[in-house]
């Protein structure tokens, strides 16, 4: 599961590469002040084994929402909602002293900005096998609700189609958050381990890559970043650095240093919605806004 952490190169070929699956924001960032909703969540197995760590964001108090193919294979999280989660990580000790990243809750945090959690759902991924509708959306249930002024919220179904084949949507901005890697090459790599966000623009909905179920986006160019390691599960924002509003979680590249472009799984989904709804039932499902663009 070491693929959440350094974004290993995933068994699945793909038209134009392999995809690997994503973690960190790179490029031109900036630090996420905007969104205290997004966190970064960390997992163990069954024999509770720190198996990788991916980014998210609450929809509700409890309700988190990242990647599947984070939630696949775990047992428990822990979610850190500091902008700085883990950037006083200590390689000697393997444990960030002021917020107890990756290992515990620091202080008392528990229950103000950090969760445990041990329900965690995938929507469906399977080593992106059905490709390239690979159901790479998850759902982290805390133990402890996380009061904020504002929550992530939810692009209405089938709000990005429109793009898929109008003139002039190329420039249309996304904005994507999460705790990845920075800086990502053959011969070393760097995380601040902070959110951070950047902004891409549209590349593509209707490629064989993308198929109506993956956004594709561009980082390259002045003022813009992309995703990579670590990032995987975090939000993409319709929009610039204000949104709020989500249509996609980052999922893969297509290689394992995270140049290119980036592709994230869409939200604006029904059948998405709906799973997300039977999971945690129309009550909390009600809690979460759904806006239309």
């Amino acid at each position: 599961m070491r693929k959440l952490l350094l974004g290993i190169v995933a068994a699945a070929a793909l038209i134009f590469g392999a995809a690997a699956p994503a973690s960190a924001i790179t490029g031109n960032y900036v630090e996420d002040y905007e969104h205290p909703y997004v966190g970064l969540v960390v997992f163990y197995d069954e024999a509770g084994e720190f198996t990788g760590r991916c980014s998210g964001s609450l929809l509700t108090p409890t309700v988190f929402l990242t990647a599947g193919h984070c939630t696949d294979d775990n047992a428990t999280a822990i979610v850190y909602f500091q902008q700085d989660a883990g950037a006083n990580y200590d390689p000697d000790t393997q444990l960030d002293p002021i917020t107890g990243y990756p290992e515990f809750c620091a202080g008392d945090t528990l229950g103000e900005v950090c969760a445990t959690s041990d329900e965690l759902y995938n929507y469906g991924f399977d080593d992106f096998a059905s490709f390239p509708n690979t159901y790479d959306v998850g759902l982290v249930i805390l133990d402890q609700p996380i009061y904020l002024d504002e929550y992530g919220a939810l692009a209405a179904p089938g709000s990005l189609d429109g793009l898929a084949t109008a003139r002039g949507t190329q420039e249309v901005t996304f904005t994507a958050s999460g705790y990845g890697l920075t800086k990502s090459s053959p011969v070393a790599f760097e995380s601040y381990r902070e959110r951070l966000m950047a902004s891409g623009i549209l590349v593509n909905l209707s490629s064989a890559n993308t198929d109506g179920y993956n956004l594709q986006t561009s980082g390259n160019g002045a003022g813009r970043g992309g995703t990579c390691s670590g990032d995987s599960g975090g939000p993409v924002f319709y929009g610039g650095y204000e949104s709020n509003t989500i249509v996609a979680v980052t999922s893969f590249g297509l290689n394992s240093w995270c140049r290119g472009v980036d592709f994230a799984y869409r939200t604006d989904q029904q059948a998405v919605l709906d799973w997300i709804a039977s999971i945690i039932g129309e009550d909390e499902f009600s809690q979460i806004e759904v806006v239309t663009l």
